[in-house]
């Protein structure tokens, strides 16, 4: 049976993180440099996000799976508490694709965005050209496609970020609660 466990980020993951988001599978969907993928660019990354976790300005997960093998990192990113606002972003390792790991993953931490994190709101962005990640957001059932024009300054900032036509979807926390229930 597959499952996730989302733990904290540590340097010691630093050589499997980088390894993972150096293939090109990984690295060129998300727009990132060798430099950024590199074991030195991974340990910046790291730090960042551990800072930026004090600060409270994003909440980030190294994904392990059944066998405690890293697979992934998933981060909720652009935490506005005021407007209860956030932005999910994911990765899974080449060698983990198509096993429902993203979707375990998302449905974790997305009850910790709308129980602990208190969000109302989810965003999840994926470029045009990103076939993958649109089919993996589309499948999930609690997810609302094409939401730019309901949430334009949403849809504007990510489209300013990665300089790309983007599609944005949301999850609302009504409806990923209620899917939650009954799923679990």
């Amino acid at each position: 049976m597959r499952k996730v466990a989302l733990v904290p980020h540590d340097k010691k993951y630093a050589k499997l993180i980088s390894s993972l988001s150096s293939a090109p599978q990984v690295r060129e969907p998300l727009g990132l440099t060798d430099d950024q993928t590199s074991i030195d660019g991974t340990l910046e990354f790291i730090e960042f996000v551990l800072e930026s976790e004090r600060l409270d300005k994003l909440y980030s997960r190294v994904i392990l799976n059944e066998n405690d093998e890293l697979i992934g990192v998933i981060t909720l990113k652009e935490i506005d508490n005021e407007k209860k606002t956030c932005h999910i972003g994911t990765w899974i390792g080449h060698p983990y694709w198509g096993k429902g790991y993203n979707e375990l993953a998302k449905k974790d931490i997305l009850y910790t965005a709308f129980t602990d994190l208190n969000m109302e709101y989810v965003f999840a962005g994926a470029k045009l050209t990103n076939i993958r990640s649109r089919k993996a957001q589309e499948k999930l059932p609690y997810v609302k496609i094409d939401a730019q024009s309901e949430f334009p300054d949403e849809y504007k900032k990510l489209v300013q970020q990665v300089n790309e036509p983007c599609l944005l979807n949301v999850i609302e926390k009504a409806a990923f609660l209620d899917w939650y229930l009954k799923s679990t």
